[in-house]
């Protein structure tokens, strides 16, 4: 049972939707003031009108934020940031998952510019505000796809050979955790008091696997619902015993279902070489820096 959260004001990216939804939702029940970070404004507004449904007290803020643009970001966060005196929780959710080949408006392969660099941007953003926040926390989402997941530095843009959608979700998952670990290990560098943890949700039944026919079949006999999805993520934003493992996911079969738990974090993952490399690209890409080695 989540702890009353009365008084503190979370941003949930990817929020009108799957694991988002019923993470904006079960934050909004004990009090905190949500901020729905979507790239759809109706889509958002409609997601909010069903949270009010169920709990008319719920404080639910709308906000237009697109991950595959740059500017989408800062301009994001910049309002917010002039508009909220405080930021306890920032959960870097959204995401796609095996598009068709596509880029971001600033050029970068989908699912590492907005999975990865869109999130990095937009944490690099808000950082100021977190750091004014006592007991802030930032929870970036992996997956268990960032098992077999590679960093290819060479081509992090899938431009020079033929595009693997998988490979590049898989990226972006990898990219994703290893953000957040360095995150962590260079905020208390900084002697920050915001802690940066990553979760993922299992195999859980949502709109990410709406480009793959077979990924749809397989949800109606393995995944688990996107509420049971969204569990670790908001144990790891909300509960003190979170701060004692840098990933929670589910614990049951191949991590793909089960209560929430400590989650098993690939050792290229744990890579302080490829974090590092990892970190000055990204800020090469987005232009966002934050925070010194």
């Amino acid at each position: 049972m989540m702890k009353d959260q009365t008084g503190k004001v979370a941003i949930v990216t990817g929020a009108n939707t799957g694991i988002g939804y019923h993470m904006a939702n079960a934050l909004a029940s004990k009090g905190a003031r949500v901020i729905m970070a979507c790239r759809s404004e109706q889509k958002a507004q409609d997601a909010k009108k069903r949270i009010l449904v169920e709990y008319p007290q719920a404080k639910v803020d709308v906000r237009i934020l697109d991950l595959a643009n740059l500017e989408s970001t800062r301009i994001f966060a910049k309002k917010i940031s002039s508009d909220y005196e405080r930021l306890d929780l920032l959960i870097n959710n959204a995401g796609v998952m095996i598009p068709p080949h596509s880029k971001t408006k600033d050029g970068f392969e989908l699912q590492f510019g907005t999975n990865h660099l869109g999130h990095f941007a937009l944490t690099g953003h808000l950082l100021s505000l977190l750091d004014m926040t006592q007991g802030s926390r930032i929870v970036t989402l992996s997956s268990i796809a960032h098992n077999p997941g590679i960093i290819d530095f060479d081509d992090l843009n899938s431009e020079r050979k033929k595009y693997n959608k998988w490979g590049a979700y898989s990226q972006s998952k990898i990219a994703n955790l290893t953000f957040a670990i360095e995150l962590e290990r260079r905020l208390k560098t900084q002697g920050s008091q915001v802690i940066s943890l990553a979760s993922h949700p299992g195999y859980s039944n949502t709109d990410l696997q709406r480009h793959s026919i077979l990924w749809q079949f397989l949800n109606l006999f393995f995944a688990i619902s996107p509420k049971k999805g969204a569990a670790p993520t908001l144990f790891a934003a909300t509960e003190s015993e979170a701060k004692e493992h840098a990933y929670w996911g589910p614990i049951g079969l191949i991590e793909m279902r089960g209560w929430p738990g400590k989650a098993k974090i690939n050792k290229k993952a744990n890579d302080q070489d490829v974090a590092k490399r990892l970190w000055q690209v990204s800020e090469e890409l987005t232009g966002v820096k934050y925070l010194s080695k």
